[in-house]
């Protein structure tokens, strides 16, 4: 799994270091590389959580000690709105993705319409929970090729998981973001999903009220400023 444990993260060793970074899994490359541009700047480098959305606003949910959270969709971070578990005007939109069929890059090249390649075990993040299978299913749906596609799919905990699956060999297609293809030299791009048969990939920042380090809020500005954004975007982002 690609979180971290932070329920069982000791308070001291908390308070050694930066803040804690809760951070949907497709945030992997670059959210590593904003938290090491903080610390060059001669800061606490920031502890970094992956996970599938759901995962990590449920940790925050119950109670798990975090800082700042970067949810891959607005229901995640919803769900903690609503709990009053957010710091008052911290939410804001952050960041923003596209939805992609990616296949080995030994498969072959063809240029065909999505449905015919949608044939076979697909690889998707689970519909049921995580964002970007939710993204998926709506857009699958608003195709038209949900029925044809829903038991072929491959249900993982997040979208690296079922990024994963493709590179093995284990699904010959999967649905992921384009920032996960880029971040892959297994994978390319087989087909994009137009931009209308899903909601908008909207990933919102904020801190958590319950936050104590005294240098989140610095670190949430610093992801908001240009300096900051620059780093998502040359990792494929664009900027909400």
């Amino acid at each position: 799994a690609l979180g971290f444990g932070l329920a069982a993260m000791p308070a001291r060793a908390q308070q050694v270091d930066g803040p804690l970074v809760l951070a949907a899994a497709s945030l992997q490359e670059s959210m590593t590389a904003a938290a090491d541009a903080w610390a060059r700047k001669g800061h606490k480098r920031p502890v970094l959580s992956f996970a599938a959305s759901s995962v990590l606003a449920r940790q925050a949910a119950a109670g798990a000690r975090a800082d700042l959270l970067v949810s891959a969709d607005e229901e995640w971070m919803d769900f903690l709105d609503q709990r009053g578990m957010l710091a008052p005007r911290t939410r804001v939109p952050f960041l923003g993705n596209r939805l992609v069929l990616v296949a080995r890059t030994d498969s072959p090249a063809e240029r065909r319409p999505l449905a015919a390649m949608l044939r076979g075990r697909i690889a998707v993040a689970d519909p049921a929970s995580v964002p970007a299978g939710r993204y998926a299913e709506a857009a699958l749906r608003k195709l038209k090729l949900w029925d044809a596609a829903a038991p072929q799919l491959v249900r993982a905990e997040n979208v690296r998981a079922a990024l994963a699956l493709v590179e093995r060999g284990a699904a010959p297609s999967g649905i992921v973001y384009a920032t996960d293809a880029r971040a892959s030299t297994r994978v390319r791009v087989a087909g994009v999903f137009p931009a209308s048969s899903h909601p908008p990939i909207i990933y919102p920042l904020a801190r958590l009220k319950s936050s104590t380090h005294p240098e989140a809020e610095g670190f949430r500005r610093f992801l908001l400023s240009g300096e900051g954004r620059a780093i998502f975007t040359r990792h494929g982002f664009s900027r909400r």
